[in-house]
């Protein structure tokens, strides 16, 4: 699979990569993983979030706000 970067990126990649000591294949590589990583886990969280509201189970925004600005001491 290739990927298009723009010359700046590509040249960001190249310097990060040396300054790691590592390729920038391994650098892309490692950022991809990094990448699908954390959107499975957002994912995973809006199904249970929906899943959770579907049930009922949760609180409404106005007493989430109330909440907050009473933990900020507004």
């Amino acid at each position: 699979m290739d990927i298009q970067l723009t010359p700046e990126q590509e040249a960001q990649l190249f310097k990060f990569a040396a300054r790691e000591g590592r390729t920038a294949d391994g650098i892309a590589t490692a950022a991809v993983a990094r990448y699908l990583d954390d959107e499975a886990c957002f994912a995973e969280a809006v199904r249970r979030g929906i899943e959770a509201a579907d049930r009922g189970d949760f609180v409404p925004a106005d007493e989430v706000w109330a909440r907050i600005e009473r933990l900020l001491g507004d």
